[in-house]
Parts: structure tokens; sequence; C-alpha cells
């Protein structure tokens, strides 16, 4: 519940704030294709035969262990290598954000994924697939910090959980486009893997476009002093009726707050270390449920439980295709439910499918990887791994976004999701780097690892993270204070203005 004392001011949905923030959540049309891309296009001989011929020779090899044959380093840093740029530019994006607003750097971020994308597309050797990688990994690292901000500052209370999922749900649509992109282009011979890689110019288009005709957001203006247009930008997505100078006062009063120090300083102080622990708790457990299987290589581990390569790729998109439908279902009830009860179904459901299947698998393939997995067997790993897919995205998937933009101070806001989308991409970066490796290691006892560690993320929750639906921005450290354990470093919050 808000602290009573807050006015919650336009608090209905008008057709500004659907229209603003579809636009801005379009964003993650660009880190969605660049996931489903990246799995599929490795997975074809064309695009292997051209800049891993090492892997292919490998696969030929009718004696080599199938949890194995995708291991190459070089092959995973042309997946992982964005995930550096998208770390290092999420940083920067902070203070960029600062300066000239969550809705410039969106456009930034367009743009320079869109160079990204036309480098990738006309690539003749691994270097400039790794340079256009990198300017793709600065355009996520940008978007994915400015839009779940944008949404969390734009929506009105009531609606944010539903508002901030329409950045996961358009990630979604974008793994689906790319899986089916990558479906069509893989009987495209020798050149199909150029027009997936090039087609990402399409979602990076659609952000550009987007972020041209939307405003930025009223916290984001009084941040840089900009009062008469944050009045303006207020009044148009509350509605003529909304008492916008109450909110406006808020807002300001908390912006000009404690501004002696930078962010990125203030924010480790301890009045601050409730919100910076969850916000890099939550993408950094986000990363070890496992669903960079699913993201980035389903094709790839498809192919090595023995389908074949258009099965491989068509079995991707029905995945995609279930966890897009999974993140409709949490749009109707984030806002209803809560957080709390979405994370801790997800989690047991999540739990359940890894172990079935790495079950099934150590069951019918064995240790060395050299068994066929029986078509009865292969089609219930595949139900198995949609209903993870499912799970996902109804729980871990939307909410990683919408936690850490939510629970932020707002003279902290912009650092916090800094860190936590650069934590998000770091630890993204780790698991791509060492999955394939892990998978050559480990073999199904990949999935027990990660769902160990759901079953720590998911009490992790249970006990830590306060139920923040319905709350406005503005009253959110009122629930923290009243947390059983986070009320210890906020009890006496304004004795410590200004000290560590």
């Amino acid at each position: 519940m808000a602290d009573g004392s807050t006015v919650d001011s336009g608090g209905r949905q008008t057709a500004a704030v659907i229209i603003t923030c579809g636009m801005a959540a379009s964003g993650g049309l660009i880190f969605g294709y660049d996931i489903g891309i990246s799995g599929g296009v490795t997975a074809m001989e064309s695009f292997l035969k051209t800049f891993f011929p090492s892997v292919l020779s490998r696969m030929a090899d009718a004696k080599q262990d199938e949890y194995c044959m995708f291991d190459s380093q070089v092959l995973t840093a042309f997946t992982s290598s964005l995930y550096i740029a998208g770390l290092a530019s999420s940083l920067v994006a902070g203070r960029i954000t600062k300066a000239v607003g969550r809705q410039r750097v969106m456009l930034l971020g367009g743009v320079s994924f869109l160079i990204g994308a036309a480098i990738n597309a006309a690539a003749v050797n691994i270097e400039m697939l790794i340079v256009g990688r990198l300017l793709l990994g600065v355009g996520i690292g940008f978007t994915n910090q400015a839009a779940p901000v944008y949404l969390a500052e734009t929506a009105p209370p009531k609606w944010r959980g539903v508002i901030t999922t329409g950045f996961q749900l358009f990630i979604a649509i974008g793994v689906v486009a790319a899986n089916l992109t990558n479906y069509g282009t893989s009987h495209i011979s020798t050149w199909g893997w150029r027009l997936s890689l090039g087609l990402a110019a399409v979602p990076a288009a659609v952000i550009i476009l987007s972020a041209l005709f939307i405003p930025d957001t009223p916290s984001s203006l009084v941040q840089r002093g900009k009062l008469d247009e944050a009045r303006v930008a207020l009044r148009r997505v509350r509605g003529s009726t909304a008492d916008v100078e109450v909110e406006l006062i808020e807002r300001s009063v908390e912006e000009s707050s404690k501004m002696e120090d930078g962010a990125f300083r203030r924010i480790v102080q301890r009045r601050y270390r409730p919100y910076l622990l969850i916000g890099v708790a939550i993408p950094l457990f986000q990363q070890l449920t496992g669903i960079v299987m699913i993201a980035f290589f389903s094709p790839v581990l498809f192919r090595t439980l023995g389908f074949g390569s258009n099965t491989a790729l068509m079995s991707a998109v029905i995945l995609g295709a279930v966890n897009l439908a999974s993140i409709l279902i949490s749009i109707f009830v984030v806002d209803r439910y809560g957080r709390k009860l979405l994370f801790m179904v997800g989690g047991a459901q999540m739990i359940l499918c890894q172990v079935s299947v790495a079950w099934i698998l150590g069951a019918k393939t064995g240790s060395d990887g050299q068994a066929t997995l029986p078509k009865g067997y292969a089609v219930a790993v595949l139900v198995l791994m949609c209903a993870y897919a499912a799970s996902y995205g109804w729980s871990w998937g939307p909410l990683s976004w919408i936690i850490p933009s939510e629970i932020f101070p707002v003279e902290i806001r912009s650092a916090g999701q800094s860190i936590s989308v650069a934590v998000n991409l770091g630890i993204t970066f780790i698991c791509t780097q060492g999955f394939l490796a892990m998978l050559c290691s480990f073999k199904y006892g990949t999935f027990i690892f990660y769902s160990t560690w759901i079953v720590v993320m998911t009490a992790f929750v249970a006990l830590f993270l306060p139920e923040t639906k319905g709350v406005p921005l503005e009253s959110m450290g009122e629930l923290w204070r009243r947390h059983w354990y986070w009320g210890r470093y906020l009890v006496d919050e304004h004795k410590h203005v200004g000290t560590p």
C-alpha cells in the first residue's frame, strides 16, 4: 500500500499514455530480435562455413560427443561480444540521460543498432562481425537503460506493471520475428544469414521513429530544470483533469533533494543499500534461470538433442511463440495479483521443468552424449521446454524489468537502472560465453545447475522483495521502511542526508 499522505494524481489510463508507452516499449524489439537472430544464425551451415569451419568439421565427425559439437569460444564470442559493449554503454547512458533525457538516449540507441546491423550484414570476416556486434551492444545498452524507466515514470501507479511489461512483450515479439526470419532465410543456401542479420535494421528503424515522436518523461524534464515542459508532459499523459501541480511539486521536491553528490556516489550510501541490492540481485538471478538456453541457443540446443537443422529452427519458433503468449498472460495478472505471486509460481514451474528435462536426457542419452534421443522423448523435451519458457514469460522475464525500473528513488533512478542493466548484460555475457562449454562439460547436469539457482532465487524473493503492486513511485520509500529487513537501513533516513 502507498503512504496515505501521498496524492495519487491522474491514476487513470489515457490514450496518450497508451500510445506514448507503446512507442517507448518498442525499444525492446531490438533486444528481442538480436536474442533470437544470433542463436539461429549460428546454427546455419552457410554461416558456419563462412566464419567457423572448425565447428562444421566437428559436426561431421560421427564420433563427436553431441553435447560438445558446438563448443567454440570464437563462436560464442560472436554472440557474447555484444553484451560487453552493452554493459559499458548502459553505465554511460545513465550520465547521458541526466544531460539529454531518456527520449534522446533511446534515439541514440536505435541509431547505433541500425549501423551495427548494416555492418553485420556486409561482414566478410570475423572482425567485421565483432565490430557490428559491439555497435549493436551500444544500441541495446542505451535502450535497455532508458526505456523501462521511461515506462515506469510515465505510467499511472495502478497500471505501472502492465505498461512496463510492454517492454518484455516487445522483446518477445522481437524473438519470434527473429526465429521466423531465421527459419525462412535458412532455405537460402549461401546468403540467408546476411538477410537475417541485415533485417535487424527494421526494429532499429521502429525505435528511431518512435523516439522521434514521443516527449521526455516529466521526471526527466524536472531533473533538467524544464518545469514548464514537465507540466505540459504531465498534463498530456494524465489527462486534462489531473491535478498536475500536486504531482509536479512532489516530483520537484524529490528531484531537488540531496543533490550535492553524484548519483553513482550516493547510491552506495547506507540508506540506498536496499534498492541497490535488489536492483543487482534481480537481473543477476534472471540470467541464472537458464534462459540463455532458450533465448540464444535453442536452435543449437535442439540440434544437440538430435533435431535436424530446420526442425531445430522451427522448435525455436514454437518456444518463442509460447514465451510471447505467456507474457500476454502476465500483462493481465501482474497488477491484479502482484509481483511476488508470479515469482513464486513461475519459479516452481521452472524448477519442475528443468529437473524433468535433466532426468530424460540423463536416462536416454547417457553421460557420453552419443546416444540418440528417441522421438517420443524428444517431443517430451520440447513440451517441457515450452512449459519452462511459459513460466519464465509470466514471471522472471517481465518482472526483471519491472522491479528495477520502479524501486529506485528518483534522485538515483538513472544510476540505479544503469547498474541493473549493466549487471544484466554482464551476466548475460558470462552465460553466453560459457554456456556451450558448460553444456559440453556438464551435459544434462546443466539443467540441474540452473534449477538449483532457481530454488535460491525463489527463496530470496519470498524473503526480501516487498510487494510493489500499485505503489506510486513517490511513495516507494515508505514501503521499504516498513519491510521486516530493509527497514533497518531506512529507519532514520532523514538524519543521514549527505552522509554515508
